[in-house]
């Protein structure tokens, strides 16, 4: 039975069908877009940022849709030999002929490519994808930032015991650095104890298991903020660290919810390993549960280090241990490294769950591509564990510790900075040749950081101050009696000049 074209199809079924299909697409948009408005309206200008990211995957996806339907034509007409046909099948078929083939395809022993049906499995593949990798990305920093939400309570116990001690009488004077160094007591006692943590294998083992038991604790937050804050805010006891952790890790949700070119990559290599008998899925699986687990060791062993040195320097100098942040413990000094490997964790655990999910409703649980039920249910059960991990304990790791580096973000920081410091950056650049400002040393570049390289320092001033500092976001209750000038050095992508503000 030949299918019937439009011009023999009723007015009123094209017309219904047009109707739902175009409805759904403007219900879909108009949320997108009064959710984009909720989201200025409360200046949460980083989450409003991934949600353009996240139109403008869906717009590649739609644009994917579109090259489908419109080269379907084209596509089926190609003929190749039935012999190549037969190599490298997902699922074995012994009586293997293409009735529609012989009808397509002129010359004898050739059938076409790629038939309609599956152009349209495949098309349902790709949206199905794309949705999942946006759904898990939502779902971890929803399910990660609720665990963060909870660190405001540390924050703010934090807030009251510093107003407490500080208020005591002058007979004991308390100063903001020896509350900070007060914090990191209980830390640096945890992850220096004992002989056998100076071992290498042993902090490492250590540091593995502790992601699954309190991964972050108050001593961890109460240690690393201090350390933080004595390196950026060293008179400004009350700044917001819990505020910069959010605001930082808000922008850093922009790059996750993103599929880039080297994914799509991975993509279009596991489904041409996708063979019958090598249960590449099933292996595959395994990867991203190894990636998360790797990461967030190094993320606590990069806590223990950081206490171990900080010992090591008191013993050596007979003075108060102090832990200073560097980003020598991270993989290479980059720790944008450590973001990059949770989104490629992201999105090959929302591949499987996604494969998953299109084989399910595509052929059905007892398909031959879905493979033996007990490889199916372990991949199941690996891309629900790997969510879990994901959320609970890497996010919140990765939150924390990667301000470790000795740097500051300065979308952390917020108030619209980082805009500001690229228009300046921007501008610096077309009028260096004019008015030269300074000359520094060349320094790193290509760490991820907004604007260029970025350099916060502090300096007391008793005849001079600079209003409007962006460290004020971060610190409710400034002291008066402290100035300070913030600079930023930017680094020219061309050559070596600096610009200092």
């Amino acid at each position: 039975m030949e299918e019937e074209s439009i011009a023999h199809t009723p007015t009123w079924v094209v017309a219904v069908v047009c109707f739902v299909i175009v409805a759904i697409s403007l219900a879909a948009e108009r949320f997108l877009h009064y959710l984009g408005k909720l989201l200025k309206h409360k200046r949460q200008k980083a989450l409003y940022s991934a949600l353009e990211r996240l139109k403008e995957e869906l717009m590649l996806l739609g644009f994917i849709s579109f090259v489908l339907s419109l080269s379907q034509g084209f596509i089926v007409h190609i003929c190749i030999s039935e012999n190549a046909m037969r190599l490298m099948l997902p699922c074995k078929k012994e009586n293997y002929r293409h009735e529609e083939g012989v009808k397509l395809c002129k010359k004898k022993g050739e059938v076409p490519l790629l038939s309609l049906e599956a152009l349209h499995q495949l098309h349902i593949f790709i949206f199905i994808l794309g949705l999942v990798h946006v759904v898990f990305c939502a779902t971890t920093i929803l399910l990660g930032g609720a665990k963060i939400r909870k660190w405001k309570n540390w924050e703010t116990t934090i807030h009251e015991d510093m107003k407490k001690n500080l208020t005591q009488t002058e007979a004991t004077p308390v100063t903001p650095v020896r509350i900070a160094h007060n914090h990191q007591g209980d830390l640096l006692s945890e992850r220096t104890k004992g002989f056998c943590m100076k071992l290498a294998v042993v902090s490492w083992i250590a540091a593995f298991l502790k992601q699954f038991h309190d991964s972050v604790n108050i001593s961890d937050y109460k240690a690393l903020r201090s350390a933080f804050g004595l390196r950026h805010f060293p008179r400004r006891p009350y700044f917001d660290f819990h505020k910069y952790i959010v605001r930082a890790l808000e922008h850093d949700f922009k790059r996750v919810v993103t599929i880039s070119w080297y994914l799509w990559l991975f993509v279009i290599i596991f489904l041409l390993l996708n063979i019958n008998g090598w249960h590449i899925y099933f292996w595959l699986a395994f990867l991203p549960l190894f990636l998360l687990l790797v990461v967030g060791a190094k993320l606590e062993h990069i806590i223990t280090r950081l206490a171990q040195e900080a010992v090591a320097l008191s013993e050596k100098t007979q003075g108060v241990p102090n832990i200073k942040p560097s980003k020598e413990h991270f993989w290479f000094g980059r720790p944008e490294i450590i973001l990059q490997l949770i989104h490629f964790v992201l999105f090959q655990n929302s591949f499987e769950i996604g494969f998953f999910i299109w084989v399910l409703v595509t052929y059905g649980f007892d398909s031959c591509i879905m493979e033996k039920k007990v490889y199916s249910i372990s991949r199941l059960v690996i891309g629900v564990l790997i969510q879990v991990i994901s959320s609970y304990v890497t996010l919140p790791l990765y939150a924390i510790v990667t301000h470790m580096d000795g740097g500051i973000k300065l979308e952390g920081i917020g108030s619209g900075l980082q805009e500001s410091v690229a228009e300046w950056a921007s501008g610096a650049r077309k009028s260096k040749g004019e008015q030269p400002r300074a000359s520094l040393p060349k320094g790193p570049s290509g760490n991820g950081r907004a604007a260029g390289a970025v350099e916060a320092t502090w300096a007391r001033s008793s005849y001079e101050h600079v209003s409007g500092s962006p460290r004020n976001a971060l610190a409710p209750s400034p002291d008066r009696g402290e100035d300070e000038i913030v600079s930023v050095v930017v680094e020219d992508g061309g050559g070596g000049d600096h610009h200092r503000r």
